[in-house]
């Protein structure tokens, strides 16, 4: 079975060789030496100040809204923040488990990013953030979402969990709003196996996170705050460290596989508009069906021929009932019946994912 992404696994050996300074130092967790190399060598390859690296991409948010204020569990009252419908759970049950009500915008059509024209009419007195998504790793408009956050005093997470980088307008993607979230998760472009970061606008929000994730302790015998862990260990770093040596080579095969897709099925399936100004990270090929049923039919067809592929994300999440605001918002729905990705990562003949495609349907 050809699956619908791999972990990526580095060079074994190099691995290993920062696997015996682990040994050597016994210094597993708690801020260690590998923890703050690849703190500083993200920084420097993203473009970003402020990264915080933290134990996984779900707590990444949930550090990210507390350390900017917006936590419900804080407040003691009802807190909203408008979100997109088309992610990933963890977008909205972040949410949830803070005590943060979800309340969904719809989707732009083409780039599948929260539609800014969504926003303002969602606001209520109890809205405190937006919480747009790079879907795909595809920019959401960050002029206009910002704009609309200052009118009203909001604050902007981005949850960037695909956005691994991208720039826009020659800047790092991450480095809007007052705050990026990234996952780590192993079939992430970049991984740490499991794992995540958060880069904030501000320093004295990145020094408040990291009391967060560390129980909210500041020293010896001495604790300021609530907090929980939520710390990356030592042998998660010393992946990431070496996925980052060969982020370079892996960024150029997916880049290649994306853009033989692109050529070969344009013109069969919708596929995702990138917006302007941005540098893609060809982490994902997400394509919609003409409808449901189809969708199914290529789905089955292709499990049949030894070839994986998956809905994304399926299904909107104004449908579930956990985190449902009791509004169907009609893009997203009929966008999520519609689209999967097919295979993207290192090493994949796309050759015979195509091959496959034009014996099912009508793929040139």
């Amino acid at each position: 079975m050809i699956p619908v992404t791999k972990p990526y696994l580095p060079d074994r050996e190099k691995l290993q060789r920062y696997i015996d300074g682990i040994y050597a130092r016994q210094y597993l967790t708690n801020n260690g030496p590998l923890v703050q190399e690849l703190t500083r060598r993200l920084e420097n390859y993203l473009g970003v100040e402020n990264l915080l690296l933290v134990s996984n991409g779900t707590l990444a948010l949930q550090i990210a809204y507390r350390a900017l204020g917006i936590s419900g569990q804080a407040h003691g009252e009802r807190v909203e923040a408008i979100t997109t419908p088309f992610s990933f759970a963890a977008t909205a049950s972040s949410l949830k488990w803070e005590g943060v009500e979800p309340v969904f915008g719809d989707i732009d059509p083409d780039t599948w990013c929260l539609d800014p024209a969504s926003i303002e009419p969602a606001l209520t007195t109890c809205t405190r953030a937006i919480v747009p998504v790079h879907v795909f790793g595809n920019a959401c408009e960050v002029e206009a979402i910002e704009a609309i956050a200052r009118r009203h005093r909001l604050k902007v997470i981005y949850d960037g969990a695909h956005a691994f980088g991208v720039t826009y307008r020659d800047r790092s993607l991450l480095a809007h709003g007052d705050a990026t979230t990234l996952s780590f998760h192993a079939t992430k472009l970049f991984h740490t196996v499991e794992g995540g970061a958060i880069v904030f606008k501000r320093k004295e929000d990145l020094e408040r996170a990291a009391l967060l994730i560390n129980f909210g302790i500041s020293g010896p015998d001495k604790i300021d705050t609530l907090g929980i862990n939520a710390k990356m260990n030592e042998f998660q770093a010393a992946m990431g460290l070496c996925v980052l040596d060969e982020i370079e080579a892996n960024l150029k095969e997916r880049e290649a596989i994306w853009r033989l897709y692109a050529y070969t099925l344009g013109n069969h399936y919708q596929m995702q508009r990138i917006n302007s100004h941005t540098r893609y990270n060809y982490a994902y090929f997400p394509v919609a069906c003409r409808d449901e049923k189809e969708l199914l039919r290529d789905i089955e067809r292709l499990a049949r021929a030894g070839i994986q592929v998956r809905r994304y994300f399926y299904p909107s999440l104004d449908q579930v009932q956990a985190f449902s605001d009791r509004k169907t918002h009609s893009i997203s729905d009929d966008l999520a019946r519609r689209v999967m990705c097919l295979p993207v990562y290192q090493g994949l003949d796309a050759g015979i994912v195509l091959q496959q495609l034009s014996s099912i349907s009508e793929v040139a």
